[in-house]
């Protein structure tokens, strides 16, 4: 599954033990603060936390987020 947003591009959820992971693609015209406060944001609503940032040749950035799973619902990351 594929969404896209304004600053981003949500590739797909996946799953590994207790925890679940989303990468998120961010453009290189997003700047460093930008990107950090929306990470902050889904941070601090969505229950995710940083996994890993790889920056590309172009200033794209692309993120893994991740969680633990949990039986209760969390909000839906949107970026």
């Amino acid at each position: 599954m594929e969404r896209s947003g304004p600053t981003g591009t949500i590739e797909g959820d996946s799953a590994d033990g207790d925890w679940e992971y989303r990468p998120v693609q961010l453009p290189g015209d997003v700047s460093r603060m930008t990107a950090a406060v929306r990470l902050a944001i889904q941070a601090e609503f969505g229950g995710w936390e940083l996994s890993r940032v790889r920056l590309y040749p172009g200033g794209v950035r692309k993120v893994w987020l991740r969680r633990r799973r949990s039986s209760r619902m969390l909000p839906e990351l949107s970026v």
